[in-house]
């Protein structure tokens, strides 16, 4: 996969659900950026899909955005978790800040990621 990010990833251990058709799942983020996130998953939904991602990051309020399914991460890769990469769809000013808080208070208390993504 081609490198063509915006914004810098952070690390992250936060969990989201993410809803597409007739598909549920919660899982955990393995990095964030105000351009989307990598959700490990061994059950990604296919390349190209819309789904509504829900982070509730503890004390922060939710972020509730559209995403769409942009690149798959095989299990058969063992160097990296199985999962897919999410870019988000327009973001309003009120939800972005919200992400860019969630953002902000992960690179001040980072994890220590094995795979970031």
């Amino acid at each position: 996969m081609s490198d063509n990010r915006k914004s810098a990833r952070v690390p992250t251990l936060l969990r989201c659900w993410c809803e597409a058709d007739n598909v549920t799942l919660y899982a955990r983020i393995a990095n964030l950026s105000e351009g989307g996130l990598f959700l490990r998953t061994s059950t990604p939904l296919a390349r190209g899909a819309k789904a509504v991602l829900r982070l509730t990051p503890g004390d922060h309020p939710e972020v509730q955005a559209e995403a769409t399914v942009v690149w798959l991460r095989d299990a058969e890769d063992k160097s990296y978790p199985p999962g897919m990469g999410l870019q988000f769809e327009e973001l309003d000013a009120e939800t972005l800040g919200r992400l860019r808080r969630i953002i902000s208070h992960q690179q001040k208390n980072p994890v220590k990621a094995v795979w970031a993504g």
